[in-house]
């Protein structure tokens, strides 16, 4: 019954044509994958299968038994949707909307079936003890002393994680959530208010030693365990982004601004990273637009894309 939160960090797939540069990539972090089981990247690497599971996701079934014409048919629907001025070609700008659209609508759904969820009477706030009572409700109080290494410990640092955002997020400081706060608290990521409480998690979950900073083998061991083989390519190119790029002040570690800096860019846009990536994947005759049949030859990258909100659309019967 442990509700985990998500906090997922998108991830710039390219930038100017498509082709990605170190010091855009972001840091894809799923702390609950309710999107897929999968990594979005492997090894530096993106990984199709991620998009491929978050596409099928609770619609598996309802998409296993659509035809492949039936498929295309519903992808070529959002296609006129994203061409807004209907000129018979998709602009990164139009993909760019639509892109946010997606995220967005995520978003509202994710909250809108939490807060069903855990407020059933839809009242106007949340108080945090019905919360706690309602996803912590199974541990007793000697779970709550539980130490590291103990069967509990893990909900432990969960629930002290939950009420540190959970405080943050309750703006007006009644312990009890609004729905917008309440968006707040499952999404930080979203928030500005909130972004903080993001790099304090990220910085727990990787820096192993306390001392408040990530050292270069905290940050390659969050992502390679190491083996008896040679150290694969990656690895060594992840040591240089490090290097180079991460620790902007070569003292050898990331403090917090430089995490910050890591994991939310400030000048970094997502939807517009995401859309100059499809074109770059699907813009065959090399004039930076689309039209649905470049779109369509290509359709095994946008069902993985959020321009189908990572292809739950595909499977929205009110749509199609």
């Amino acid at each position: 019954m442990l509700r985990t939160v998500l906090m997922s960090f998108l991830v710039v797939l390219a930038v100017a044509h498509g082709i990605p540069k170190p010091e855009d990539e972001v840091k894809h972090r799923v702390l609950d994958k309710s999107l897929s089981d999968e990594e979005h990247f492997i090894k530096s690497h993106h990984n199709p299968e991620y998009d491929h599971e978050a596409f099928l996701g609770e619609e598996a079934k309802t998409f296993d038994q659509l035809s492949p014409e039936e498929s295309t048919r519903r992808l070529g629907i959002i296609v006129d949707k994203i061409d807004k001025d209907k000129d018979g070609f998709v602009t990164q700008e139009e993909l760019k909307d639509w892109i946010r659209y997606t995220q967005q609508r995520y978003i509202r759904d994710d909250v809108d079936r939490q807060w069903k969820s855990h407020n059933p009477e839809d009242k106007d706030t949340l108080p945090w003890e019905s919360y706690k009572k309602l996803v912590y409700g199974f541990m007793d109080e000697s779970d709550f002393q539980a130490k590291e290494n103990d069967e509990n410990w893990s909900y432990v640092v969960m629930l002290k994680r939950d009420r540190r955002r959970w405080s943050v997020a309750d703006r007006d400081g009644d312990d009890a959530l609004t729905k917008e706060e309440f968006t707040a608290f499952l999404h930080p990521e979203e928030t500005d208010h909130m972004k903080d409480v993001v790099v304090e998690e990220t910085l727990e979950d990787i820096d192993k030693d306390g001392d408040g900073k990530i050292s270069l083998a905290e940050y390659i061991g969050d992502m390679y365990r190491g083996s008896d083989e040679e150290e694969p390519e990656w690895v060594k190119n992840e040591k240089e982004q490090f290097t180079d790029y991460r620790d902007k002040d070569k003292d050898g570690f990331m403090d917090n601004e430089e995490v910050k800096n890591w994991i939310i860019p400030e000048d970094f846009d997502h939807a517009e990273a995401e859309a100059r990536h499809l074109i770059y994947e699907a813009d065959q005759n090399s004039d930076q637009k689309l039209t649905k049949e470049e779109i369509l030859e290509k359709y095994d990258v946008f069902v993985g894309s959020q321009a189908t909100d990572f292809g739950e659309a595909l499977t929205r019967h009110d749509e199609f």
